[in-house]
């Protein structure tokens, strides 16, 4: 009885392993269209990396800047202007 239900379990693994593999197959224009999506989205993520990137040296800048100006006062009170 148990080499009868492990035979069947055997044969029902086996059919729903092979199905799968079948409905993966992609024609070439769902290739080509999957890649063109793909593209557009690494192109977003590049475009969104380049923004924060941007928006990161400015506030770099402008934190340099910012101590600049204060380490100019500092000197210019030492000095006693």
């Amino acid at each position: 009885m148990k080499r009868l239900a492990s035979l069947i379990l055997l044969a029902i693994l086996s059919i729903t392993c092979v199905a799968p593999a079948h409905a993966q197959r992609m024609t070439n224009e769902q290739a080509a269209r999957q890649s063109r999506r793909d593209a557009k989205k690494q192109q977003r993520l590049l475009k969104k990396a380049n923004k924060r990137q941007r928006k990161a040296e400015k506030r770099s800048e402008k934190a340099q800047r910012k101590a600049t100006r204060k380490a100019n006062r500092d000197l210019h009170k030492r000095q006693g202007r």
